[in-house]
C-alpha cells in the first residue's frame, strides 16, 4: 500500500490516547478506534507510521499489530485467548529436561532454568513436575489453576503481548516473569533458546537456524516492548 498521509499525531481520547493520520482518527481492521492506554505506547505506534516510506510495510509495525490485536481479538475473544495462553501452564518448555544420558545438558538446564521456576514457585505458590525426556506428564490441577488466574488478571493489552510471547518462547513462566518485571527480554531470550544454543556450541552454527532465531527474537523483543509501553 502506498503511503497516503503526511502527518501522524497523538491526542487524549476519553482516558486513552488516539493516533491520527492527517487529523483523522485511525481505526483497527474491525473499525475500533486505535486508542491505547498509555501515551508512551501511542507515541511509539505513531512513530511506526511516521517512519514509513513511500510504501507502507505492515511487517515493520509490530506495535500497531499488537494494539490492533488487543482492541479487536482480545476484546472480543478474551476467554479463548486466555485459554490458549494458560494452556502452557501444563506444558511449559522449562519443565522438560534432557534425559539422564546427557548429564552435562541436564546440569546446564538446572543451572539456568531452576532460578526462574523457583521464582514462580514463590510468587504463585505452585509446584512443578520436571520431566526428563519428551514424554508428557501433567502438572497438578492446582498449579494450572493458579497460573491461569495469573493470566486472567492481566488487561487486554498485556494479554495481546502474552499471546505472542508464549508462542515465541514456549514458556508461560518466562512470559509471566516479563509481566511481573522480574526478568527482562534480553535475559529471558537465551534461556528459552537454551537447548538450541547448547547444540550450536557442540555441532557448530547453522546459518538458517540463526536467521530464523533472529526473526523470532525481534518479534519477542517487540512484544516485550509493547508490554512495557502499555503500562508506561
Amino acid at each position: 500500500m502506498k503511503r497516503f498521509y503526511t502527518d501522524v499525531s497523538v491526542s487524549p481520547d476519553d482516558g486513552a490516547y488516539a493516533i491520527s493520520l492527517d487529523g483523522r482518527p485511525m481505526k483497527t481492521p474491525q473499525r475500533n478506534p486505535l486508542a491505547v492506554p498509555a501515551s508512551a505506547l501511542a507515541d511509539a505506534i505513531a512513530a511506526e507510521w511516521a517512519e514509513q516510506g513511500e510504501d507502507i510495510v505492515p511487517a515493520s509495525m509490530p506495535l500497531t499489530a499488537l494494539a490492533q490485536g488487543a482492541l479487536d481479538q482480545v476484546d472480543n475473544e478474551r476467554e479463548r485467548i486466555v485459554s490458549r495462553i494458560a494452556a502452557f501452564a501444563d506444558s511449559d518448555m522449562l519443565y522438560y529436561r534432557a534425559d539422564q544420558g546427557q548429564q552435562a545438558l541436564v546440569d546446564h538446564q538446572a543451572d539456568q532454568w531452576d532460578p526462574l521456576l523457583d521464582w514462580a514457585r514463590q510468587r504463585y505458590d505452585v509446584s512443578f513436575n520436571l520431566i526428563h525426556g519428551i514424554r508428557y506428564e501433567a502438572q497438578s490441577a492446582e498449579t494450572v489453576e493458579r497460573l491461569t488466574w495469573a493470566v486472567e488478571a492481566q488487561d487486554d493489552f498485556a494479554i495481546a503481548a502474552m499471546l505472542s510471547l508464549v508462542g515465541l518462547s514456549g514458556s508461560l513462566i518466562a512470559t509471566l516473569a516479563l509481566v511481573e518485571q522480574e526478568y527482562d527480554s534480553a535475559t529471558l531470550w537465551p534461556l528459552v533458546n537454551l537447548e538450541e544454543l547448547w547444540q550450536e556450541q557442540i555441532w557448530g552454527r547453522d546459518d538458517q537456524a540463526v536467521a530464523a532465531r533472529g526473526i523470532k527474537q525481534a518479534e519477542f523483543e517487540a512484544a516485550a516492548r509493547f508490554l512495557d509501553l502499555s503500562r508506561s
